[in-house]
């Protein structure tokens, strides 16, 4: 087979094609000779005519572009500060009273379909809290129903991985100076053996008994020197800008941003009244840790994005979470409800002795980092994550230009150096994604489906389109439902 060179009409160039879509029909061409230029592309809306054309109306839906300014606007203005750290039993009202209630990662779950690293979280919970005296009679009363189990994001929360808050742990506590409202987020344990990936044995508890006891207290008595000083606490929006241009992308990579969080907290820190020998261990755990500021950022996120939520009309997501079986997202104009799909399976790098088949589904409200055009719509500000979840970082600086796709705005505040500077994404709008088949990216740690392992990798997965597809649906019904 030869491939037709336009000879007489075109001259003896070979002959050029555009291929769009499918990638299979490019190698005969490419194996006769000539030039193939790829497109990716897929039919929008999920390939399904009537809902197209329903996306087709409300792209051109003027009074939709108007809910998502203002909800956009309402997300750029927040204005995230760090200003405390209480027991959750003080910040969050559901888990006060004395009430045996844990808050978990994602949308709403049963302990029964729950997945392994999350049973053994909340068991590890229930041990803590003192409500039972070993793991099996821990278990026993989550499955008869004596423990209520609600989602973070119900109760203005986030927590990583499996997300389970209880009323003794502390919380970081950060406030929208715009609206005056909180967000709260657990304090980060560190890597290996740990409660958010289903670990509950002795160490487990032990650490997190002296973060209740120590770590809490002191971080407390510091931010309550810092909230003396004229900025009222610890304004974030600036320290996780800075962290961008120095190579954090503040998911999976808070090794600056944990650096800056000390530095500022330093001198209050010494100044909290705490005992050296306290002071000491406070600032080993934390520089021991570079994960530590990965929770408040979450916070800080879901700070800003609260701001956007109960706009009627808009399209703008407001929050993506895991529970490792269902991902969820909510929806600026879809109020508190949730449109959910299979949870998907990260594909990373393991840790070796582990693979894919050892890995539980995604899982953790840390996607809230990339809601707020963070993490993984951020990797090009990161590319030596690269390392951690796999990839290169040319696919980092790619996946951030993919994401621009999504957006309704773009947030000045937050800046990708590799890129020149670019802005973020402000905004995942529906509309967009179903429109161009771009799927918003994830990076994320992967955890062992069976509980007490812990985290065998990291890597990079997307939300599924269905949960765009139900979100649309719910917003945009079909004519006569």
């Amino acid at each position: 087979m030869s491939v037709p060179t336009g000879e007489g009409l075109f001259g003896p160039t070979p002959l050029g094609v555009l291929n769009v879509g499918l990638t299979s029909f490019a190698p005969p061409v490419t194996a006769a000779g000539g030039r193939v230029t790829s497109v990716a592309w897929r039919p929008p809306a999920g390939a399904d005519p009537e809902r197209a054309w329903r996306l087709a109306t409300a792209l051109a839906d003027a009074e939709v572009d108007a809910a998502n300014a203002i909800a956009v606007a309402a997300f750029l203005a927040s204005d995230p500060v760090l200003v405390d750290v209480v027991p959750a039993a003080t910040a969050i009202e559901a888990l006060g009273g004395g009430a045996r209630r844990l808050l978990h990662a994602g949308p709403p779950i049963s302990f029964e379909e729950m997945c392994g690293p999350m049973h053994g979280a909340l068991v590890g919970a229930v041990l803590f809290e003192g409500w039972a005296g070993d793991p099996v009679a821990a278990e026993a009363l989550l499955r008869r129903g004596a423990v209520a189990i609600e989602p973070c994001h119900h109760h203005a929360a986030v927590g990583p991985m499996a997300g389970v808050l209880s009323p003794s742990m502390p919380v970081w506590v950060v406030e929208d100076r715009r609206s005056a409202r909180r967000s709260f987020s657990s304090l980060n344990e560190g890597l290996g053996a740990v409660l958010r990936f289903g670990a509950n044995g002795p160490e487990v508890l032990e650490r997190l008994a002296w973060m209740r006891d120590e770590l809490g207290p002191v971080l407390a008595s510091t931010l309550a020197v810092t909230r003396s000083g004229e900025s009222g606490g610890l304004p974030l929006r600036s320290l996780m800008a800075q962290a961008l241009h120095m190579g954090d992308e503040v998911h999976n990579r808070n090794a600056a941003a944990t650096g800056l969080l000390l530095r500022r907290l330093l001198t209050d820190l010494l100044a909290c009244g705490a005992p050296i020998s306290a002071l000491g261990r406070v600032a080993a755990f934390i520089g021991g840790n570079d994960h530590f500021f990965l929770n408040v950022s979450m916070a800080a996120c879901k700070a800003m994005l609260t701001a956007a939520e109960g706009v009627a009309r808009s399209t703008m997501v407001t929050a993506m979470a895991r529970n490792g079986v269902r991902f969820g997202i909510q929806v600026s104009g879809g109020g508190q409800q949730w449109f959910e799909a299979p949870a998907p399976v990260v594909k990373g790098l393991f840790f070796p002795g582990f693979g894919p088949d050892d890995a539980a589904a995604d899982l953790g409200d840390s996607a809230i980092t990339e809601t707020a055009g963070l993490g993984g719509f951020a990797m090009a500000a990161a590319p030596a994550i690269a390392q951690f979840v796999g990839g290169t970082p040319s696919d980092a600086l790619a996946n951030s230009r993919r994401m621009a796709r999504l957006a309704i705005a773009q947030n000045p505040a937050f800046t990708l150096p590799p890129l020149g500077f670019a802005p973020t994404v402000a905004g995942i709008d529906i509309r967009r994604v179903l429109d161009s088949g771009v799927l918003p990216i994830i990076n994320t740690g992967i955890a062992h489906r069976a509980a007490g392992v812990g985290q065998i990798g990291a890597g990079i997965t997307t939300a599924p389109l269905g949960c765009f597809v139900a979100a649309f649906d719910a917003l945009f019904p079909p004519a006569g439902i």
